[in-house]
């Protein structure tokens, strides 16, 4: 690619280029912004089916063979995806929220994230002769909080979000009945 790379730390044309950002505006990188995520957390929650169909027990059957499991899972992970994802996500708020040491890892990523970008935004940040970019502050961030990350069972939490996740939305996709419109292309189709 012959373009420049883009930063997604650098400032706009007409955005202040010294200290703290104007006015009352919160700093963040640039695709970051408050707008970009409320507007896929508004996509998201318009594509979710309603939560009373979600959860009726009256759904839910075993299975009759494996072509019928494989069929639902796909059609249901095709369905209630926006769901599924909301569950994703409070599975994750919930490991956060039950363990202060990994709520602390993060509030020290963060502090060291935001210290150096605000040193950053002083005078460009010059580590062995090299201008420290973005990605760099990102993962300068990491290094500093990485044993705190280790402390708190970071990668337990990461396993244990993502076993959840499976088991959770796997048993849902996999024993939640199709709509009578899936169950008509499902027996239409050819053998």
């Amino acid at each position: 690619m012959a373009g420049k790379a883009v930063d997604p730390f650098a400032m706009d044309a007409g955005e202040q280029t010294g200290g703290p950002p104007a006015g009352n505006r919160m700093w963040l990188p640039r695709g970051l912004s408050g707008s970009v995520a409320k507007e896929w957390f508004e996509r998201r929650r318009m594509a979710m089916q309603p939560w009373a169909g979600f959860v009726d027990q009256r759904r839910f059957s075993k299975p009759r063979n494996f072509g019928e499991l494989c069929q639902r899972v796909v059609r249901n992970l095709d369905t209630y995806h926006s769901n599924y994802t909301f569950i994703f996500l409070g599975l994750i708020l919930y490991c956060i929220i039950s363990s202060p040491m990994l709520l602390l890892a993060l509030a020290v990523f963060v502090g060291a994230f935001y210290i150096i970008h605000l040193k950053s935004l002083e005078s460009k940040l010059v580590v062995f002769g090299r201008e420290v970019t973005g990605v760099h502050q990102l993962t300068l961030a990491g290094a500093v909080s990485s044993p705190v990350f280790w402390l708190a069972g970071a990668g337990t939490a990461v396993f244990w979000v993502l076993g959840a996740t499976l088991a959770v939305i796997g048993s849902h996709a996999a024993f939640r009945e199709l709509d009578g419109a899936d169950m008509d292309e499902l027996m239409m189709e050819p053998v």
